[in-house]
């Protein structure tokens, strides 16, 4: 496979490094969930506080959202039920939390992708209607991972666990 282009190359890298590689900022997403049972990402901190879990699906649902206003196709196509913060199983389960953090890795693949092959020349335009320009919306998918990895850190310092 050619290498992307240089713009594209370096938003890839900074994707990965939020999410499962090397990065000098400390623990990854994927990193900060490695080795968690179903029991550790159900706990939540506080009444209205999201868990561990929920935190998962949301940043699954969030790298979904980027890919769709990349490529510009519709709402609705998330294999998860809700928006934002999609709703934990009825009946979690490790086979259950096991298949979000897969969900969640698919996520990010089909998102790499996406970026692989977008259009380095549309990086700086905005989607219809939209705030924030394609390049932003990439580089902010990497911030969020940043975020809810610092975030699901100190969920488990606060249970305990970390």
């Amino acid at each position: 496979m050619a290498r992307p282009e240089p713009r594209l190359a370096l938003l890839l890298e900074i994707l990965d490094q939020a999410f499962d590689r090397r990065a000098w900022h400390g623990t990854t997403l994927r990193g900060s969930i490695r080795g968690l049972l179903a029991d550790d990402v159900l706990w939540r901190p506080g009444p209205r506080r999201h868990g561990i879990w929920e935190i998962v699906l949301h940043t699954a649902y969030w790298k979904y959202a980027a890919r769709r206003s990349l490529t510009g196709t519709k709402r609705g196509a998330f294999p998860r039920p809700g928006s934002d913060w999609p709703r934990l199983p009825k009946h979690p389960s490790e086979s259950a939390w096991e298949a979000d953090v897969a969900l969640l890795m698919k996520q990010h693949e089909l998102l790499r992708e996406t970026v692989i092959a977008f259009p380095s020349a549309r990086l700086d335009r905005r989607p219809r209607g939209g705030t924030w320009t394609f390049r932003e919306q990439i580089h902010g998918v990497a911030a969020h991972d940043v975020h809810h990895a610092g975030q699901i850190q100190l969920v488990k310092r606060l249970r305990g666990g970390g």
